[in-house]
């Protein structure tokens, strides 16, 4: 087992932060950075010669056997089998393109049946996503809407339902058509859907107020895909997280990983909390998004928890809540990604 914590120096021209992101294939890492998305091996350890350009690199999506990079700068989405690293030969894998209409920070992912969904905005602003079927040397529409503004976000629940966040909602496809599930509030975004591939609810982050200070939340969203509904729960006071803070794991329960310094446990069936461990010390929000700050990733029945205030990682069994192993780093973690040799 390898755990990646790093911050990568240099400025992207445009876009999110450098960010770390698993392949999907238990050994490789896509690391963003000036350059595009540089590929980590993990089981070496060591960058490789792998770089797939970008003027300024997004999203990195895996399902279902296709890795899928969006670059923000151009609207390129670049797709590559997530095998294709897997030998750890450093060979530049094939690689298929879809550029969209304009530039905008987005998202893609590509489904077992071969179809690209895919986000749709420009520099200035977001408005839905688009369904396309590969075809030769194009690819045809299938199906669109514009019923998402301020589109960020995505997760692939059980049966391949797809939802992403809007600033209304969120917007599901599933059975090949996109349904829009509208918020409770005039302004209900969502921005980050945390799934699990055998339950049909996702898990959403959730924001009621465009002017509220800070990066603090205290209410999530519940998505029946099933169902097609959309629920809001607020959560106890002490319950207060950021958008890394949040993972599904096992029995396909949500962990949240609060500024008290706990993991709360929420049954998304239910939205309760059904049980609270305690991790670390209690934290504040960052002052900025991209500072770093206590973050949550869950593989199986182990969450890997970051504590920058200490410069450590901490392993946790979920199944218990006993801090079974602590790392001290020689920096402060920041982005974090797991991959399993």
């Amino acid at each position: 087992m390898a755990t990646v914590s790093r911050r990568v120096s240099g400025r992207l021209p445009r876009g999110p932060r450098p960010w770390d992101a698993p392949c999907g294939d238990g050994r490789h890492v896509v690391v963003t950075t000036s350059q595009g998305f540089e590929v980590l091996d993990t089981a070496a350890p060591a960058m490789t010669d792998v770089v797939f350009e970008a003027s300024a690199a997004g999203h990195v999506v895996v399902h279902h056997g296709k890795t899928v990079l969006f670059d923000d700068g151009t609207g390129t989405t670049t797709i590559l089998e997530t095998d294709a690293l897997a030998d750890g030969a450093g060979a530049q894998p094939e690689t298929e393109t879809y550029e969209a209409d304009a530039a905008h920070h987005g998202v893609s992912i590509v489904l077992e049946d071969g179809t690209l969904l895919t986000t749709v905005g420009d520099e200035t602003s977001r408005s839905g996503a688009v369904a396309l079927h590969p075809h030769e040397d194009h690819w045809d529409e299938a199906a669109s809407s514009d019923e998402c503004p301020g589109i960020h976000g995505e997760g692939t629940a059980a049966d391949e339902a797809v939802v992403f966040g809007c600033e209304d909602g969120a917007l599901l496809f599933k059975d090949g058509e996109f349904t829009k599930l509208t918020a409770p509030d005039e302004y209900g975004r969502m921005g980050n859907a945390y799934v699990s591939e055998t339950s049909p609810i996702v898990v959403g982050d959730y924001k009621n107020d465009p002017d509220a200070e800070g990066y603090l939340l205290n209410a999530l969203t519940l998505i029946d895909t099933a169902a097609e509904t959309y629920e809001v729960v607020d959560l106890p006071d002490e319950v207060q997280f950021t958008f890394r803070d949040v993972a599904r794991g096992t029995g396909d329960l949500a962990y949240i990983l609060a500024t008290d310094g706990a993991i709360h446990v929420l049954d998304p069936e239910t939205g309760d909390i059904v049980d609270s461990h305690a991790v670390i010390e209690p934290w504040e929000g960052p002052a900025e998004w991209q500072d770093a700050h206590p973050s949550i990733k869950v593989n199986g029945d182990v969450a890997y928890v970051t504590e920058p205030a200490s410069n450590e990682v901490h392993a946790v069994d979920l199944t218990t809540g006993e801090v079974t192993a602590t790392v001290e780093l020689t920096n402060a973690p920041n982005e974090i990604a797991v991959a399993i040799g």
